[in-house]
């Protein structure tokens, strides 16, 4: 709604991503163009972004996959030559991770967090909108207060408020907000313990990688993830599938993620040509979720290492 997306504009979102990523922008009539990822950070690839993009293109919006920073710097060269288009960060995955020295999300004309019970920072629900220029900000309040001026109104800057245009009732309730901000107080110990928790799972699968026939997440020199997620890619045809029966039937959740958007039915009706994603397919065939939670204990961890480890042998 800020961005003012109507029918003739497109937008550009990851193929491997969640269906909000695109609904919020099909929602207001938006061509929807699917972009592949890269192989090694499962974020949204800017050489495919390149060959998606162009003069009716209003918004990229790159997925901070896991808490690792997307390739900002080459989304922003590609936007520089489309000046009408605009960088849209999804931070879902990323609050408090880093590209460089400057906070994932910081980098976009908008960027977007989450709060659902999967998150690092959870309330159940909802989220927030970040918006990182000043010319949003007076609208975003009267969007945020179903289309009125009502913070004008509160401001002083006039005498009554009233409705002026579309918004909708977009505000997160005060005890939901309470029960966020006692975790965020506490997000140094929250991102501490979810680093070595990365960390060990890392040290611990990384040698086995030629072994087991997988790949694990990288770990950047440069940037510091928001350790949402630790995940495994298996190779070969079905033996993902294996690998998670077999933990399931341990008793261990190890989820695969997305479906790759660019073939769901509900895309269909917002696009306008066939993309080919092999990345995204890939991946969304050999990925493994495990478990990732700051309160994991030491035997957990130990039996997810141990019965992964043993379910990849059987299956190799």
């Amino acid at each position: 709604m800020l961005l003012n997306v109507q029918p003739g504009f497109n937008v550009i979102v990851p193929s491997y991503a969640f269906v909000t990523t695109a609904s919020a922008f099909a929602r207001s009539g938006a061509e929807l163009r699917f972009a592949d990822i890269d192989p090694v950070s499962l974020c949204i690839d800017p050489d495919s972004v390149g060959a998606l993009i162009d003069s009716s293109t209003r918004a990229i919006v790159p997925v901070h996959y896991g808490g690792m920073a997307a390739d900002i710097d080459r989304l922003t060269q590609l936007i520089e030559v489309h000046g009408d288009s605009n960088i849209v960060e999804d931070n879902a995955h990323g609050l408090f991770g880093s590209h460089g020295d400057s906070p994932l999300g910081s980098f976009g004309r908008f960027s977007t967090l989450s709060f659902h019970e999967t998150k690092n920072f959870s309330c159940g629900e909802g989220g927030a909108l970040v918006i990182n220029e000043k010319r949003d900000v007076a609208r975003a309040h009267t969007l945020y207060d179903k289309g009125t001026n009502r913070a004008a109104f509160l401001d002083g800057r006039v005498d009554r408020y009233t409705w002026i245009e579309q918004g909708s009732s977009f505000g997160m309730s005060d005890l939901l907000a309470a029960f966020l901000l006692g975790q965020i107080e506490q997000r140094t110990g929250v991102m501490g313990r979810r680093q070595k928790l990365f960390t060990r799972y890392h040290k611990q699968l990384s040698p086995l990688e030629a072994g087991l026939g997988i790949e694990v997440p990288p770990i950047s020199e440069t940037h510091r993830s928001a350790y949402h997620t630790f995940y495994v890619l298996v190779s070969g045809e079905g033996r993902r599938d294996a690998v998670l029966q077999e933990l399931n039937e341990s008793g261990i959740g190890a989820p695969f993620h997305y479906q790759p958007l660019h073939r769901s039915e509900g895309a269909q009706p917002w696009v306008k040509r066939k993309f080919d994603c092999p990345i995204s397919d890939s991946v969304s065939n050999r990925i493994i979720r495990l478990p990732f939670f700051d309160a994991l204990t030491d035997s957990e961890f130990n039996r997810v290492a141990e019965t992964l480890t043993g379910a990849l042998r059987h299956t190799a």
